[in-house]
């Protein structure tokens, strides 16, 4: 039996760019920065060698109702405004809600609730822990929160491998509409991690950029002097479904999953692979899954964090993919802009190597002021068209543990 057509329908966000999908897409193609000063109290209360991050543009609590925020994590709340999103945005599908289903993801789940709750039991004890702090903390939550909101009972799975997260669950999704075990499945990723025990993990092992004095040019993917990553949070959805039910009703489609992929390093349990052997495998698998060669590929939406070690190694397995093609691919970085979102990148990008599908678009890579020699790829530093051709796109996602992720997406 030859392989199902899957496409996207639907789109949803809420990022450091935007509200919305419009919104954040309009800011990236603008070349607007995320990155901005962190206000909040506990930056100093904590001594914190960070003071900046990517916070969700809209805050959750604009959104959501009271009841809403009370009762669910931070993660879980960018999870059910970017799903009602990108629902909506699919024309609201009238489906069996037994053929609904949810592949979702978080990176490290609800770390505010639990740190909170932590922090109740030792200053005011054990009566005084909320009893919806297990149900809130839960890396399940998210998936669990959508598929309540828009009565998805076709399953509501979840993947936690770090930043690879997300696009993972959208891998997963692709092969849980193939086997027909749903209609339509809503895919994605979230998190809300701009917290201090995150922050200063992240920067005790070096893993930030330390720019302080200048948030919005501190995430550099490709440049010389990039330092490490900037922190950001949010969400993104996708609604995806066989080409044949998108039809049947009539439904807007963006663009074609044409292929999902996951492979392990087995190298370190957070430095890369720096021959990027396993992400090269994901890459390749990703376009064997999509019936595709490598010269179909013109654009990918690179995992770029803008640490000196990713980088390099990202680059040296896209060598290893595309040999002297690479040099025909337009590149794009887009965590200059977004900072990176963990668990929720993933989800965020695709939604970007959409959106650049659909409008023929390459978003820019910002901050790239000096390029690495090391690194001599075809850079998008500003929106670019990409012609009327069919076009193959990729999405790369990599993360602790040795995690590779890749999504490939097709024109349509």
């Amino acid at each position: 039996m030859s392989p199902k057509k899957i496409v996207v329908t639907g789109l949803g966000t809420t990022s450091p760019l935007g509200g919305s999908v419009a919104d954040t897409w309009t800011a990236l193609l603008a070349g607007e920065s995320g990155a901005r000063p962190l206000e909040q109290e506990w930056v100093s209360k904590y001594d914190l060698p960070i003071t900046f991050a990517a916070q969700a543009k809209v805050p959750a609590a604009d959104i959501l109702t009271r009841q809403e925020t009370k009762r669910l994590d931070p993660g879980s709340q960018f999870a059910v405004i970017a799903a009602r999103e990108a629902w909506a945005d699919a024309g609201a599908p009238d489906v069996d809600p037994e053929r609904i289903a949810v592949d979702y993801a978080t990176g490290i789940g609800g770390i505010w609730t639990l740190v909170d709750a932590w922090d109740t039991l030792r200053e005011r004890g054990a009566r005084r822990v909320l009893p919806m702090t297990v149900p809130m903390l839960m890396p399940n939550g998210p998936a669990a929160a959508i598929s309540m909101s828009l009565s998805a009972r076709g399953g509501a799975r979840t993947v936690v491998s770090a930043c690879a997260s997300s696009t993972e669950s959208i891998a997963n999704a692709y092969a849980h509409l193939q086997a027909g075990l749903a209609d339509v499945v809503i895919a994605g990723g979230t998190e809300a991690a701009i917290h201090p025990l995150p922050i200063a993990s992240f920067a005790a092992m070096q893993a930030l950029s330390k720019r302080n004095d200048s948030p919005a040019t501190a995430s550099r993917p490709y440049d010389v002097d990039r330092d490490g990553f900037v922190l950001g949070e949010g969400a993104g959805a996708i609604v995806l479904e066989t080409e044949e039910h998108a039809l049947a009703r009539g439904a807007r489609i963006y663009a074609e999953l044409a292929g999902g992929s996951v492979t392990s390093d087995s190298y370190h349990i957070t430095a890369p692979d720096p021959e990027g052997s396993g992400a090269a495998r994901a890459m390749l698998a990703a376009l064997d899954q999509a019936d595709a060669s490598i010269t179909d590929v013109l654009h990918v939406n690179a995992h770029a964090t803008s640490t000196p070690v990713g980088d390099i190694a990202e680059y040296n397995a896209m060598k290893r993919v595309f040999g002297d093609h690479l040099d025909s691919v337009a590149v794009s970085a887009t965590k200059g802009a977004t900072g990176h979102l963990l668990g929720g990148t993933g989800a965020l990008e695709a939604i970007f190597t959409i959106l650049a599908l659909h409008h023929r678009t390459a978003p820019p890579t910002i901050n790239l002021d000096n390029q690495d020699p090391e690194i001599p790829l075809d850079v998008v530093t500003t929106p670019r068209d990409l012609g009327t051709d069919p076009i193959l796109a990729i999405s790369n996602s990599f993360g602790f543990g040795g995690h590779n992720a890749v999504a490939a997406f097709r024109s349509v």
